[in-house]
């Protein structure tokens, strides 16, 4: 009976064509037990020596019986089903979603997962940054923002840490990334002199106690439209934010908690705003939302 060869054992020769050939045991398929067989190449003996200790070395950290299975789209697939969407909030699973399917996939998704490399990456954020942009107005960029690319390339290095732990593959090809800096957009406040110009032309527009609020409180929109009646309290002069719509990648809303646990608060208001919005719920007493329907 044959002996078995060792996983890690290699061997090297010389080939017809001149070029070396070191060959050696990667693994053994689960399935059926045949080894599963790899080889390098190189112009001399000492090259592929060198090249065989490696892959060798490498072998014994990767499980290649399961990492030859996936490909850049199958992998990132597997990981959102199994670990990203039951543990991210339903706007994070839809930007993964987004950014999975529609920016990832049709770029690099046929690449092996073990194949991938940091250049693989890079040129994809370049090509993101130029050419992503799905739907565009008609003096629309054509290219995704900078914030929007290291948005995704956060979620490859989690994505790709989990395939390194999973020994699907050696390390992290987004390591050797330079991610996009994400662009900081300066906080643009409303001068003290022009505010009652902006509340009398939304009492004109008969929508004073939302802008109002806005204000008066800091709220983002989002978290404005979900509000309640139940969650103003006159006697304390306080609103509970517990809750704020966000806008799907497909345009559709949706309710949802906040991003952070400090997004959920009480907020002081001042009593010129609790009268605003006891004059709104007049107007639309049996709705339970303090401003009916979100935009």
């Amino acid at each position: 009976m044959a002996k078995r060869r060792a996983q890690g054992e290699g061997n090297i020769r010389k080939r017809a064509d001149g070029r070396w050939e070191g060959r050696y045991t990667a693994g053994h398929d689960p399935v059926t037990g045949k080894r599963i067989v790899k080889n390098v190449l190189g112009k001399t003996q000492a090259e592929v020596k060198q090249k065989l200790w490696l892959a060798i070395a490498e072998s014994q950290e990767v499980d290649v019986g399961k990492s030859d299975e996936y490909t850049v789209a199958t992998w990132l697939k597997t990981w959102y089903d199994l670990y990203a969407k039951p543990n991210v909030r339903t706007a994070t699973a839809n930007r993964y979603d987004l950014m999975i399917n529609t920016y990832t996939i049709p770029r690099i998704g046929n690449i092996k997962l073990s194949k991938l490399t940091g250049r693989d990456l890079q040129k994809l954020y370049k090509d993101l940054q130029e050419n992503g942009r799905v739907h565009r107005g008609k003096k629309g960029t054509p290219g995704l923002s900078s914030t929007t690319v290291r948005s995704l390339h956060l979620m490859l290095q989690n994505a790709l840490k989990r395939a390194v732990k999973e020994r699907l593959i050696v390390r992290n090809p987004t390591e050797d990334c330079i991610a996009p800096k994400a662009r900081k957009i300066e906080m643009k406040i409303l001068p003290p002199e022009k505010m009652k110009a902006y509340l009398d032309a939304a009492r004109d527009r008969d929508v004073l106690p939302m802008f109002y609020l806005e204000l008066t409180t800091g709220l983002r929109k989002g978290e404005i439209v979900a509000l309640l009646w139940s969650d103003l309290d006159e006697e304390n002069k306080t609103i509970s934010v517990t809750k704020q719509y966000i806008r799907n990648p497909d345009g559709t809303l949706a309710l949802t908690e906040p991003k952070t646990e400090t997004s959920i608060r009480q907020v002081s208001i001042p009593q010129t705003a609790v009268d605003l919005l006891k004059e709104e719920h007049a107007k639309h007493p049996d709705n339970k939302y303090m401003f009916p329907s979100p935009p």
